[in-house]
């Protein structure tokens, strides 16, 4: 840590009896103190490269802030400070207001960097996005990956630039009006490169286990300290405006306060629209209501509408029905599973979410996991079940809904290149990786065969963002279709409104009809999943709004849309007083 008259070094250790500090090739001993501390400060500033040396033996800083040389190099000292911030009277957004972008950003432009994702924030502006989600960034192994597998949770991820110009990044979307949320993994370390058990193993514990290792011992003061310091450095340091916590579920603890509760306590009490999403698919709303997180990505939304467009039954899509009837149902209830069992546990699953609103509920109808855990990567809309109409009538029901939505890079354009798992593990780890995904989703049909090898290089620049196809044929068509949707959503009184009890849903055979009303008047999305629909002769429970706001194809004529037809996999949205 810098301080006035060079940097201080300190750590913990319960089984170190001797701690020196490596600097420039000199080591210098770390003195002792009570309760397993050792520190020394030492007149070196940042730039200059260390390690640590417990008993001997050369050991890495679990809490280096960067490690330029991958996770078993040396760090570099950092000092945050010396950014120089342009926008510093940014104070966030409100999760009514956060249209997230989800994107990687090795994979979002050609040169997958920090100052080339920061050059494309105009266009993101200008599509109608509020909020950039950024996939993990904590230092993993190698040179590419998605993150979750990071190890070193201070250090943000050395290809894709230096911390200063993450720094840039987020002060250049804040020039925007472009909040940034970032994902962190607080449930597991990756399998290399993480160090804190040569320090201490008490940071970990057999009485949880997860998918991958034993659990986080989150009752051990420093463990905790460890995730809710990361937390905040990431809010303050680089004044990013929120985090997405990656697999709640796993985040096991028996403390008397939740290290979930604790870290939405600390991220509110610093003022500001700081917040806090949860991924976890037991559709828990205590998360909000008494953890106090202010939202959930909630994973029925994704399946129930999946499944209606490409009736797969593999897996977890196994208990989902498809359809117009299902997609009301999740509407009105904000998931499926309230308690009833979940048959791939065999337990129940869910509670009911009557006391949640709308925002808190994160929709999308892809994500990273939703593409990238499929074996070639493949979007929604390249399956060959989803036609161009019927992807762009899914997303125009996303887009007018009131829960909070989520695209994925290229989304927007209905991008033609896939998102495959990829990674640069040394050894045999990227072997143990690839069969391991193999096992993980042997159980889904699409995961058979076949895989691309994570750790080909080729897997890696499949998966970057085609931006030349933007402008042709239906991804043209596509992108024009969700910048009108996204303005829309900015600028209609109705759909602005946010509020859960303005949502009505339900459904004539195969037409889905979706209705919010408020003091504005009434807005009715309708989605044909059926056979072509002449409307007069449709029986709604309301009267059909006289004019049409706007057609999935790109009829946008402001006229009745009374006597217009409706074909297969054609949505509208209807206005009315």
């Amino acid at each position: 840590m810098p301080v006035q008259n060079g940097t201080l070094f300190r750590a913990w250790s319960t089984v170190a009896r001797r701690i020196e500090v490596c600097v420039n090739g000199q080591l210098t001993p770390m003195q002792a103190l009570e309760n397993g501390i050792f520190e020394v400060t030492l007149p070196v500033q940042a730039g200059t490269r260390y390690h640590f040396v417990l008993d001997g033996q050369d050991t890495p800083d679990p809490y280096a802030r960067f490690l330029p040389d991958g996770l078993h190099g040396e760090a570099e000292i950092i000092d945050t400070r010396q950014f120089q911030w342009q926008h510093a009277g940014w104070h966030g957004i409100s999760l009514h207001e956060c249209v997230f972008y989800e994107l990687h950003i090795g994979t979002f432009t050609p040169e997958g960097t920090y100052a080339s994702a920061a050059q494309k924030l105009p266009y993101l502006k200008e599509l109608g996005i509020t909020a950039v989600e950024l996939m993990p960034l904590a230092a993993f192994p190698g040179e590419r990956g998605w993150g979750y597998d990071g190890a070193a949770m201070f250090a943000p991820q050395a290809s894709y630039g230096r911390p200063e110009d993450l720094q840039a990044f987020v002060d250049a979307a804040h020039a925007l009006g472009l909040a940034v949320f970032l994902d962190v993994v607080y449930n597991h370390f990756g399998p290399d490169g993480n160090f804190l058990s040569a320090f201490s193993p008490s940071y970990f514990t057999d009485r949880f286990q997860s998918p991958w290792g034993d659990g986080l011992d989150y009752h051990e003061p420093h463990m905790r300290r460890y995730i809710t310091d990361n937390a905040l450095m990431w809010l303050t340091e680089y004044r990013i405006d929120g985090l997405r916590l990656d697999a709640t579920q796993a985040m096991q603890d028996d403390s008397d306060k939740h290290i979930l509760q604790e870290l939405a306590e600390e991220v509110h009490s610093l003022g500001g629209h700081h917040l806090m999403l949860a991924e976890d698919y037991r559709n828990l709303p205590e998360l909000v209501t008494d953890f106090h997180l202010d939202g959930i990505w909630v994973d029925d939304f994704h399946h129930e509408v999946r499944v209606t467009l490409t009736a797969e039954q593999d897996g977890y899509y196994g208990p989902f029905e498809g359809g117009a009837a299902a997609l009301a149902h999740v509407l009105q209830r904000g998931w499926v599973y309230e308690g009833q069992v979940w048959p791939l546990e065999e337990r129940p699953r869910g509670r009911p979410a009557d006391r949640l609103d709308a925002p808190n509920f994160v929709y999308f109808i892809q994500n990273h996991d939703q593409i990238g855990n499929r074996a070639s990567g493949d979007r929604l809309n390249h399956h060959p079940a989803v036609s161009p109409r019927a992807f762009r009538a899914a997303s125009t029901l996303l887009l007018t809904l009131p829960m909070t939505p989520l695209l994925f890079q290229g989304q927007e354009w209905a991008a033609s290149t896939p998102f495959l798992f990829f990674t640069d593990h040394h050894g045999e780890m990227g072997k143990l990786v690839s069969e391991g995904r193999k096992q993980e989703f042997g159980h889904f049909e699409g995961f058979s065969g076949d895989v691309p090898d994570p750790q080909d290089l080729a897997t890696f620049e499949a998966s970057r963002l085609n931006w030349d196809e933007q402008g042709s044929g239906e991804h043209a068509q596509t992108l024009a279709l969700y910048r009108d949707l996204l303005a829309l959503r900015r600028s209609d009184a109705v759909l602005k409104d946010s509020r859960r009890d303005t949502l009505e849903a339900g459904h004539r055979g195969d037409l889905l009809w979706v209705r919010r009303s408020d003091k504005h008047g009434v807005r009715l999305l309708l989605w044909n999943l059926g056979a072509t629909i002449h409307m007069e002769e449709v029986e709604l429970p309301h009267p059909l709004p006289p004019r049409l706001l706007i057609h999935s194809e790109g009829h946008y004529r402001d006229e009745a849309f009374g006597h217009g037809v409706l074909g297969q996999h054609e949505a509208v949205l209807l206005a009315g007083p």
